[in-house]
């Protein structure tokens, strides 16, 4: 007899994202000479932050982590809370019901099938963007608005959806005559929509989008991921 890995069997594809969410829970948080099948139900966030970082960069193949800015939007979204600091999140624990059971608040699905949906949209589609860290992704809208309203107008960047499972959109400033900004968000993208046309791509046809945040001009930044046909070209 042998020690595995944690096996969950399914029967229908549909279960196939609890499953995940089950072997990673015991996989990363059992202890080694635990009664069977017996896993804490809550853990310390920061070991969760671990958790998801290894997850995050063995599933998209890139050496590029999760950074401490992107933990504190997790950390807001899994505990809906948007008042603490980064600091009081340190201290806290996270449940398996938070994590893969209750519903995210305005929302129809749970923190993990967001989080997985943002795993299978940048392996298939962004890792390279990733990779040269293109895409900030994990930040919220309200934090997108605050970096972007003072940036001179056509300034954007990238982040992961918060309405949508898999989806990457474009946030850009919009600048007035009068000096007024409004943030604009482009609908996301899905991993079928980039599979049609590809993100950078897609960023060189949209004319209003010129310096991706805070100042690097959008040709210069994604280049290297622009196909060398143009749109209409034969």
């Amino acid at each position: 007899q042998v020690l595995s890995l944690p096996i969950v069997v399914i029967v229908h594809g549909n279960q196939d994202n609890n499953a995940k969410a089950t072997v990673l829970w015991d996989n990363a948080f059992s202890e080694i000479d635990r009664v069977p099948f017996v896993v804490a139900e809550r853990v310390p966030w920061e070991k969760m932050c671990d958790t998801l970082n290894l997850k995050f960069m063995a599933e998209v193949q890139t050496t590029k982590g999760l950074l401490k800015e992107h933990y504190f939007f997790l950390a807001q979204k899994i505990f809906n809370d948007h008042s603490a600091s980064p600091e009081d999140f340190q201290s806290r624990s996270v449940s398996w019901a938070q994590f893969n059971k209750e519903i995210l608040p305005g929302r129809g699905f749970t923190f993990w099938q967001w989080f997985d949906g943002v795993l299978d949209l940048t392996k298939r589609c962004l890792k390279s963007y990733w990779s040269d860290r293109l895409i900030i992704g994990f930040i919220s809208k309200q934090y997108v608005c605050k970096l972007l309203s003072t940036e001179p107008d056509g300034t954007f960047l990238l982040r992961f959806s918060d309405s949508e499972i898999g989806g990457v959109t474009i946030a850009y400033v919009i600048r007035g005559k009068d000096g007024s900004s409004q943030v604009e968000n482009i609908q996301p993208f899905s991993a079928k929509d980039l599979s049609i046309r590809s993100l950078g791509d897609r960023i060189r046809d949209l004319v209003q989008l010129r310096n991706l945040y805070p100042n690097i001009p959008k040709d210069q930044a994604f280049g290297s991921h622009y196909n060398s046909e143009r749109p209409g070209s034969p």
